[in-house]
C-alpha cells in the first residue's frame, strides 16, 4: 500500500496529465466568444459551457471505470454493430470530420495570419498536415518533448492574459446579451469542445495509468481518478472562467459577426500588444501540431484495428491527413457551424450511454438500446425541425428550450425497452 503522500503525488501527476489531454488549443477559442455574446449573462453562459464540456466528461471517465476501463464494454450494450458504428462516429468527430480540420484552421487564424499576413489557407493546411503526417508515420519523441513543454507554456501565457484582463479590462461588460438563448449557446459551445467524446477515449489511458501505478482495487481506482479529475477540473475552471470573462469585457466593442479566433487575437493584442499575439500564436500552433499527431495516430489505429489489419495504418494516416487538410480550408467558423448538427446528433447518444453505464448492474441491455435509440430519434427530429421540416411538436417537449428535448425521447424509449425486456423474460 502506497503512503498517503505518494498517493497525493500520483493524483496530481495524473490530474495534470488529464488536464493536458482536455486542454486542446482549439478549445480556447470558444469561451471568449461565448462571454462576448452573453454580455451581462456571461456567468450563466460559462456555467452551461463548463458543465456540458468538462462536467460530463468527468462522468464519462467514471463510467469507464465502472465498466472495466474499456469503452467497447459500454458501446456493445446497444449491440455489436450499432456499438461499432457509434464508436466510429466518435472517432470521426474527434478526428478527421471536426477536431483535426479545426487544428489546421486554428493555426491559420491564430498564427499564420497575425504573424505573416495574408497567406493562403490551402498553403497553411497543406504544410501543417504534411508535418503531422511525417510525425505520425515516423514515431518520434519530438512530439512528446514538445508536448511536455507546450502545455505549461500555453497555460502560463493564458494566465498572463487573464490577469492582465482583470487588472486592466478592455471595456465594461454590456448590460444586455447578443445571443438569443445563452443557456443553449453555452451547452452548444460545450459540445463543440468535444471533451465528452474525447473523455471516452482519454479515459482508457487514464484508467490504465492508474492501474499501472498499482491502484487495482475498484474503490481505490475510484478515489485516485476522482481526485485526479478534481485537479484537472479546477485547472480548467480557472482558464475557461478567465477567458469567458475576457470576452465579456469586450461585449460592448464587438458583435457576433467577428470570428472566434479573431476575437481572441484582438483581446491578446489589446492586453499584451503584437508581441503577445506572436508568442501566443507560436504556442497555439505547436500545441495544435502535437494534438493533431495524437488524433491522426488514434484514428488510424482504430480503423486499422476495426478492419482487422486489412486497412494499412500508414495509408489510413495519409488519407486522414489529406481529408482533414481539405476540410480545414472551409475556415474555423464554417467548421464550427458544420459541426453543430453532427455533434447535436452524436452527443445525446453518447450522454445516454455514459449516464446508464454508471448504473450498469441495474440496467438491462434492452433499456440501453431503447434509451440510446430514443435519444437519437429525439435529437434527429430537433435537427430536422431546425432545417425547416414541419415538426413543430418537438418544441413542446420538456427541456427543449435548453437544448435537451431529446431527454424525454430517451426516457420514453428506455421504458419501452424495460417493458419489452420483462415480457421476453
Amino acid at each position: 500500500m502506497k503512503s498517503l503522500k505518494q498517493q497525493r503525488i500520483d493524483q496530481l501527476v495524473i490530474g495534470f496529465a488529464l488536464f493536458s489531454m482536455f486542454f486542446g488549443a482549439g478549445n480556447i477559442i470558444f469561451p471568449p466568444y461565448l462571454g462576448m455574446g452573453s454580455g451581462n449573462l456571461w456567468g450563466l453562459g460559462f456555467l452551461c459551457y463548463y458543465m456540458a464540456g468538462i462536467g460530463i466528461a468527468i462522468l464519462a471517465i467514471f463510467a469507464l471505470i465502472r465498466n472495466g476501463g474499456e469503452i467497447s464494454t459500454i458501446t456493445t450494450r446497444i449491440g455489436k454493430v450499432p456499438g461499432e458504428i457509434m464508436l466510429s462516429a466518435i472517432i470521426l468527430c474527434i478526428g478527421p470530420f471536426i477536431a483535426l480540420p479545426r487544428t489546421g484552421a486554428t493555426v491559420q487564424e491564430m498564427f499564420t495570419e497575425p504573424v505573416f499576413g495574408d497567406v493562403s489557407l490551402w498553403l497553411t493546411s497543406g504544410i501543417f498536415f504534411l508535418l503531422v503526417l511525417l510525425l505520425t508515420i515516423r514515431e518520434s519523441s519530438v512530439v512528446d518533448i514538445i508536448g511536455k513543454i507546450l502545455t505549461p507554456a500555453l497555460v502560463l501565457g493564458l494566465l498572463t492574459l487573464i490577469v492582465a484582463g482583470i487588472i486592466s479590462p478592455l471595456g465594461e461588460v454590456a448590460d444586455d446579451h447578443m445571443m438569443d438563448n445563452v443557456v443553449v449557446a453555452g451547452i452548444n459551445s460545450g459540445y463543440q469542445t468535444m471533451d465528452v467524446l474525447a473523455a471516452m477515449i482519454f479515459g482508457i489511458i487514464i484508467v490504465k495509468s492508474v492501474m499501472d501505478k498499482g491502484y487495482t482495487a475498484t474503490h481505490v481506482k475510484y478515489k485516485v481518478v476522482r481526485n485526479a479529475s478534481l485537479v484537472a477540473a479546477i485547472a480548467l475552471l480557472v482558464i475557461y472562467f478567465g477567458l469567458t470573462y475576457l470576452g465579456a469585457t469586450v461585449s460592448g466593442t464587438y458583435n457576433l459577426r467577428i470570428n472566434r479566433s479573431e476575437l481572441l487575437v484582438n483581446i491578446t493584442s489589446g492586453l499584451l500588444g503584437h508581441a503577445g499575439v506572436i508568442i501566443l500564436g507560436i504556442i497555439v500552433a505547436l500545441a495544435c501540431l502535437t494534438t493533431a499527431v495524437a488524433l491522426v495516430s488514434a484514428s488510424a489505429d482504430y480503423f486499422s484495428t476495426l478492419s482487422k489489419g486489412r486497412l494499412n495504418y500508414k495509408l489510413l494516416a495519409a488519407a486522414i491527413c489529406l481529408f482533414s487538410a481539405f476540410v480545414a480550408n472551409f475556415g474555423l467558423d464554417k467548421i464550427v457551424a458544420l459541426a453543430a448538427p453532427i455533434l447535436s446528433l452524436v452527443y445525446p447518444g453518447a450522454l445516454t450511454l455514459i449516464i446508464l453505464s454508471l448504473f450498469r448492474d441495474r440496467v438491462s441491455n434492452a433499456v440501453f438500446k431503447g434509451a440510446f435509440f430514443g435519444s437519437l430519434l429525439g435529437s434527429l427530429l430537433e435537427i430536422l425541425y431546425g432545417y425547416g421540416l414541419p415538426l413543430g411538436f418537438v418544441t413542446k417537449m420538456p427541456l427543449y428550450s435548453i437544448g435537451c428535448g431529446w431527454l424525454l425521447w430517451a426516457v420514453a424509449f428506455g421504458l419501452v425497452g424495460t417493458i419489452a425486456g420483462r415480457r421476453r423474460k
